[in-house]
């Protein structure tokens, strides 16, 4: 319990040390160059402690639970022994078939990165945020679960790519120049509204859920991987990540123009 306490009050120091220069910018700016009272401070001060208190509990909640559990999974899910041991179950290896393992192989990797992506995306405060405001400046046209929900779906795609990339060795840069192709053919098409906020999303989503978590996987993944080096294989999933909810954030807008001018025709 004590150590927990401390782990605790840490996070809260380290919180406000993260906070003051924004709090010291805001307030500055507010006194010495607008040079009005902060309007509703009383309110303002309490909504800092709030902030404070809520970040501190956010990361340590991320620190004693998610992390240690992220680590175990990738460390479980890329152990020799595990990949090995349902080769030999399944029959489809033996012997000295054995030390040569397929992409297909690595299936239940493929699945849980896809999972991690997509809840983790789902669960980023920055992201919920973006969401929200949309809704709210676009009147509602914009729907805040449709939005996280198409930018899970492309951290889920991006993630599942890099996997994939580790496994098989394939070179970053063709999965990034085909992404941005695409990205840039579809900029051409999409609706003009959704542009922006497509382009923002892909930013978002690689916060403080998702970066611990995939940083993990990918450099856990390279590690036993055959031929694969931690560091120049183990990094990358979190620029297909970013990329590809581009993808589907646009798709999504082009998707729901498209039902809109079908609707609107019959």
């Amino acid at each position: 319990m004590t150590a927990w306490l401390l782990s605790l009050l840490s996070a809260i120091a380290h919180t406000v040390r993260d906070v003051l220069p924004i709090a010291a910018i805001l307030f500055g700016f507010q006194w010495l160059v607008i040079r009005k009272p902060m309007p509703n401070l009383k309110k303002v001060l309490f909504g800092f402690v709030y902030v404070l208190v809520g970040l501190a509990l956010f990361l340590e909640g991320l620190n004693q639970a998610l992390f240690p559990l992220g680590k175990l999974m990738a460390q479980q899910l890329t152990d020799p022994a595990f990949i090995y041991g349902a080769l030999q179950a399944t029959g489809h290896a033996t012997g000295a078939a054995l030390q040569e393992v397929h992409w297909w192989d690595y299936r239940w990797v493929y699945l849980f990165a896809a999972m991690i992506g997509f809840s983790c995306s789902l669960a980023e405060p920055s992201l919920i945020a973006v969401a929200m405001k949309a809704h709210e400046v676009s009147g509602g046209t914009v729907g805040v679960w449709g939005l996280r929900i198409a930018v899970a779906i492309g951290a889920a795609i991006g993630i599942t790519l890099g996997v994939f990339r580790i496994v098989t060795g394939t070179p970053l840069h063709y999965y990034i120049i085909i992404g941005y192709i695409i990205v840039m053919i579809q900029t051409m098409f999409a609706p003009r509204m959704i542009i922006p906020l497509a382009y923002d999303s892909g930013g978002v989503t690689t916060s403080t859920v998702t970066v611990p978590l995939v940083t993990a996987l990918g450099l856990g993944l390279a590690s036993v991987v055959p031929g694969r080096s931690p560091l120049l294989d183990g990094f990358g999933l979190i620029a297909l990540t970013v990329l590809c909810p581009l993808v589907t954030v646009m798709g999504y807008a082009q998707l729901s123009h498209w039902r809109a001018k079908r609707r609107v025709q019959d």
